[in-house]
């Protein structure tokens, strides 16, 4: 009787330690933040898309080609692994544009609303738009990868624009 007494104390206290040291380890049960969570097969649509914008951008001179594609990850995967190349083609692919417009011209398509008889009215981007959109993507790259490779290239870049795009003044409220 005394053995099964020291017995179940034993089995109490080893209960009781496995019970704390599950404590000790906080939310691990709860998995990770699923904002930091990556869809595998986006990841892997985003990396073909980059690297046709990567071809595109270097060998190709289509600099709205790798600019659309560089968008279509932007717009589709914003935690995408290499987003700091990404937004590096943008700004260096939108600036090209503004400089020469490489092979292909830009179209800034008006929307639904203004669609005439069934025509759509097409408007070309100006170089001004098209320095703002580098300066937009390169100011990103700067202010959000500090550790990128890409960014001592943007900053450099940047100075040639005017600098960093500043964020808005946010209005206090009324």
């Amino acid at each position: 009787m005394r053995k099964i007494i020291v017995l179940l104390v034993a089995l109490a206290a080893a209960l009781s330690l496995c019970a704390l040291t599950s404590f000790a380890q906080g939310r691990a049960k709860t998995g990770p933040d699923m904002a930091t969570m990556r869809d595998a097969e986006l990841e892997k649509d985003s990396l073909h898309n980059l690297e046709v914008a990567r071809h595109y951008f270097k060998l190709k001179k289509a600099y709205l080609a790798a600019l659309k594609r560089c968008e279509e990850i932007d717009a589709g995967n914003p935690n995408f692994a290499k987003m700091d190349e990404v937004l590096y083609i943008a700004g260096e692919s939108s600036l090209k544009l503004a400089e020469s417009g490489g092979i292909q011209n830009t179209k800034k398509v008006m929307p639904d609303a203004m669609i005439a008889k069934g025509v759509q009215e097409t408007k070309y981007k100006t170089p001004d738009e098209l320095r703002l959109d580098a300066r937009m993507y390169l100011t990103r790259l700067v202010k959000d990868y500090a550790n990128s490779a890409f960014r001592s290239q943007a900053e450099s870049t940047l100075e040639t624009l005017g600098g960093p795009l500043e964020p808005p003044a946010e209005k206090a409220p009324q």
